[in-house]
């Protein structure tokens, strides 16, 4: 996971939420989570982020050369995405 930065958003009733969290786990991929539950506030970052309130939503940040924070990648999903989201981290 070179210079990502990785955010998640999820709610415990959500399979692919625990279905992402697992993985991330198993991986040991470095992220912050919030849950939705815990933390209503945070669902307003998830809108503008990704627009849309399904999670779960995943925020991909990049430190630039200068280091100034480059426009996050975002996706929604864990299973639909499982391909991309294992080469932005470098994993099997």
């Amino acid at each position: 996971m070179k210079n990502y930065h990785l955010e998640i958003y999820t709610r415990p009733t959500c399979s692919d939420c625990q279905d992402l969290k697992k993985f991330l786990q198993a991986q040991r991929i470095p992220h912050k989570e919030y849950d939705l539950t815990k933390q209503p506030s945070k669902e307003k970052d998830l809108i503008k982020i990704t627009g849309s309130r399904i999670v779960p939503g995943l925020v991909f940040s990049q430190d630039s050369l200068l280091g100034l924070v480059r426009k996050p990648k975002s996706m929604i999903g864990f299973e639909r995405n499982k391909d991309e989201i294992k080469k932005l981290l470098h994993v099997k």
